[in-house]
């Protein structure tokens, strides 16, 4: 715990100018974000009386190590900027809404020639129109089904519609008219995108004009005795005004509206959003925050703002936005908001009239979507609590492993040996954490010794960042625990659905000491060299120590990883293995095993652990021999990228015709210069020819000729 007044600013240092702030931790991880109107008075609160402080302020300025902060002219940027920030850093002490789902949306690709209607979840696309969001993806479908009777719009993939292009037959719903076919020509492009644009504006809430226009033409093709023509027109304006019933006009001025509700208590709080468009509700969605900042209802309201629209531009922010609570500076929150809409936005609190109801409404649904969590995660916490304590109390741990690291090495018969660093923090899988690596020490099959490379890469690094921040004052004796001196750690972050760097792993950080003094750590192959960004507050691949290191496997394993970790000095880490033959968990220097019973909670939460891990080595391992069967020996050619080795395969056929060609005969393929393809003659020369294939079932040899890949 640090002392706040260790790293307290002096009063004349402190600007009084609008600014954002950041407290780091001693690892310089940014730990909390905020903005001020004043940064001399805001700062200066952090560092009153410790007891006069909120508990959670308390916990963030004794786990700070520094502060630091950044002047800005206005008190808009102040918004912006901290919005930026903790998009970019995570900080842990900073409120972070949480979706509790993924919401659909009903989506127009208006960013095509041919625009399509379809459900889609995720981030948004630039060029795309988004209705809702939606509770449920049928519900979409439903509103779909309805409203392509009138506006027959495409809806089928791009694979669907290039084949029907290709064969001149349209799909299913071309032929019962719920699309208009343009994959066939039956539109043009101009008069489908003019059904997309029509589309959209029935969905935006433009609704009347379609109504009336199809009843119009009802009564005059009655009229004109066309009766075929009249009922159908008929069953159209039915299934609009079917699609209408499904959302309920919630207030009669045709408002564009968002509706938002906090519901909270000591610990955590409950969002909600109603979307109203056209006086109808259109979308809802709800969010669920621990409280791990003092922030009261107007703090909740302003983080919820910048958390919605955010990413937003244009109509996406509506003109009015009602709220329990304004936030502490309305003025600058609207200024924002009315720049991200390029208009006036009014943001206030409803006061009467349907308004008020209808936030009535949100409130309740708020207050019941916090009951709904809390009685979903009370479960989860104690299953939890209850298996990171049992895990403790069968290995012998003066704490809960809080973190726990499991690796495993994948390969084939040998070759292509990978390993993969999974992360569970609090029994909940870390993805964001997760490394893989390849085994480069040493060729040919020996899980122990991949064992023990990868367990001394993974805290050799993690000892040369607490060296370069000044954490390892003196370095312990230590033995390079990499065979040779040019392996190298080809440790990658993985998981794109991970959108930024996980937060700093709760619990304490153990301090890694050594009995021996030393004069330094080893050095690092160029791969295993430290990023040299040192204060940008982002965690580092492996800033993080572990409570717990799981192995997967026996004591061969666990022997290999605990000899890399006392190589490094490293004696406050447990490290255990779970083999897969009777799942007996295995410790250090004992003969026996402990075995956990099969209802433990802990045995089960080392399980998907360990799968977790087995799952992330394989995946890579498989990537990797997929690459490899596909090389090919023009690959080794420098400058000889993948569009020029496509075309010199497709003008000769096969890399066995190209092996026999001369250099003029190469220099004939467009792109390939005389240089290109000396190089190109000298590297399939060089490269032995693959033995041919055999078929198994005729035994005959299958000549290279007959495929045409390299």
């Amino acid at each position: 715990m640090a002392d706040p007044s260790s790293y307290r600013p002096s009063p004349g240092q402190i600007p009084d100018s609008p600014g954002v702030y950041k407290f780091r931790d001693e690892h310089r991880r940014v730990i909390y974000v905020g903005k001020a109107k004043n940064l001399r008075q805001r700062v200066a609160n952090y560092f009153q009386d410790l007891a006069g402080l909120h508990p959670r302020t308390r916990s963030m300025v004794t786990t700070a190590a520094s502060v630091e902060w950044t002047v800005v002219s206005t008190e808009v940027e102040a918004l912006q900027l901290e919005y930026t920030w903790i998009k970019e850093f995570d900080p842990r002490f900073n409120v972070k809404y949480r979706d509790d789902k993924s919401y659909p949306y009903l989506a127009v690709t208006l960013n095509e020639e041919y625009p399509r209607v379809q459900v889609m979840r995720g981030a948004k696309k630039k060029g795309v129109r988004y209705f809702g969001p939606y509770g449920h993806a049928w519900a979409i479908r439903e509103t779909v089904d309805l409203m392509l009777r009138v506006f027959p719009v495409r809806t089928c993939s791009a694979g669907v519609f290039k084949n029907a292009a290709r064969t001149g037959r349209p799909c299913l719903l071309g032929y019962i008219d719920k699309c208009s076919a343009p994959c066939v020509g039956r539109v043009t492009p101009e008069e489908h995108r003019e059904l997309a644009e029509d589309f959209c504006d029935f969905m935006a809430g433009r609704t009347g004009t379609y109504i009336r226009r199809l009843e119009k033409d009802m009564t005059q093709a009655a009229e004109e005795m066309e009766y075929e023509r009249a009922a159908r027109l008929r069953d159209d304006a039915g299934a609009l005004k079917r699609a209408m019933e499904k959302s309920a006009v919630v207030l009669a001025d045709a408002t564009d509206a968002d509706l938002i509700a906090v519901a909270e208590d000591e610990l955590e709080a409950a969002l909600q959003i109603f979307h109203v468009r056209g006086g109808r509700v259109r979308g809802q969605r709800g969010w669920v925050t621990d409280k791990v900042e003092a922030v009261d209802t107007s703090g909740l309201v302003e983080h919820a703002l910048q958390q919605l629209y955010g990413e937003e531009r244009g109509d996406a922010v509506p003109k009015e936005v009602l709220v329990p609570a304004l936030p502490e500076d309305t003025e600058a929150v609207s200024q924002w908001l009315a720049e991200r809409r390029g208009s006036q936005v009014s943001l206030r609190i409803p006061q009467r009239g349907d308004k008020k109801d209808l936030m009535a409404t949100v409130q309740r649904n708020a207050q019941q979507a916090l009951g709904l969590h809390k009685t979903k995660r009370a479960s989860d916490l104690t299953t939890r609590s209850r298996a990171l304590e049992e895990i403790a109390e069968a290995l012998g741990l003066d704490t809960a492993p809080l973190r726990i690291e499991c690796y495993d090495i994948s390969h084939l018969q040998g070759d292509d040996v990978v390993a993969s660093m999974v992360v569970f923090e609090d029994g909940l899988a870390r993805k964001s954490e997760y490394r893989r690596f390849q085994i480069k020490g040493f060729e040919g099959q020996d899980d122990v010794r991949s064992m023990h490379e990868v367990i001394g890469r993974r805290f050799k690094r993690y000892l040369q960042d607490k060296e370069r921040t000044g954490e390892w004052e003196q370095a312990p004796s230590v033995t390079d625990p990499v065979t040779t001196a040019t392996t190298t750690a080809t440790a990658t972050a993985t998981d794109p659905a991970a959108t930024g760097p996980g937060p700093a792993a709760t619990g304490p950080v153990p301090a890694a000491t050594g009995p021996v003094p030393a004069p330094a750590l080893p050095a690092a192959s160029p791969a295993d060299e430290i990023d040299p960004r040192e204060d940008d507050g982002r965690p580092k691949r492996f800033a993080y120590p572990p409570q717990l290191v799981v192995v997967d496997g026996g004591q061969p394993q666990v022997a290999a990883a605990k000899r890399a970790l006392d190589e490094l000095g490293i004696d406050d880490i447990a490290v255990c293995g779970l083999a897969k033959r009777l799942e007996e968990v295995w410790l250090p220097d004992d003969d026996d095993p402990v075995v956990l019973p099969r209802s433990s909670e802990g045995l089960y939460l080392l399980q998907r652990v360990r799968d977790e891990a087995h799952r992330f080595a394989i995946t890579y391992q498989r990537a990797k021999r997929a690459k490899r069967i596909r090389s090919s020996p023009l690959d080794d050619v420098a400058g000889l990228g993948e569009t020029r080795k496509q075309a010199l395969i497709k003008h000769f056929g096969s890399v066995k015709k190209l092996r026999q060609a001369t250099i003029e005969e190469i220099c004939e393929v467009p792109g390939i210069g005389r240089r290109t393809a000396e190089s190109v003659a000298v590297a399939l020369a060089s490269a032995a020819p693959a033995a041919p294939a055999v078929n198994t079932a005729t035994g005959e040899i299958m000549e290279e000729d007959d495929g045409g890949t390299p």
